[in-house]
């Protein structure tokens, strides 16, 4: 069974990212979601929040697993015998930084990290610049699953 990984903090999932675990799931039997855990970080969403979207809106894929993840992403990959990383790429800024973890990642396990570039409409965006956008009124519906700007909206009214 051919499996990989899509990694990322997702907070909240943007529809970016949803093409690059979509594209994903055409060439994988089965793509774990890995939702990352970080202490330092306060995010918008808790963990079991974002899980949850996430699920909702790739449930159509049917391959798609989603979870949480704290420590090393080749410990993840090693304990769910997953042997590929899948990263999108938006920018040259992109491929700097993911190209040594890439190395690093394989260094330490053998785990290889395939990149697929962003499709160019989504090639801007983030999850913070959504929140940041989002947080001073800006429309930023047709950047995400409509379920998550909902969810996005309401958080944002909850804390004004």
């Amino acid at each position: 069974m051919r499996r990989a990984v899509c990694p990322g903090s997702f907070d909240p999932i943007t529809n970016g990212h949803l093409d690059i675990i979509a594209r994903a799931s055409k060439l994988y039997d089965v793509v774990h979601v890995a939702v990352m855990i970080n202490q330092s970080k306060k995010g918008l969403f808790t963990i079991e929040e974002r899980i949850g979207m996430i699920r909702e809106v790739t449930a159509d894929f049917g391959n798609v697993e989603v979870e949480s993840f704290h420590g090393l992403l080749v410990d993840f990959c090693k304990q769910r015998d997953i042997p590929a990383i899948v990263k999108g790429l938006r920018a040259v800024s992109d491929f700097d930084y993911e190209l040594q973890m890439a190395q690093m990642n394989n260094g330490l396990s053998g785990v290889e990290t395939l990149f697929v570039p962003t499709n160019p409409t989504y090639s801007f965006l983030s999850s913070s610049l959504v929140k940041e956008v989002a947080a001073w009124g800006g429309d930023v519906s047709h950047l995400l699953p409509p379920p998550v700007h909902e969810a996005l909206v309401a958080r944002i009214a909850e804390r004004r």
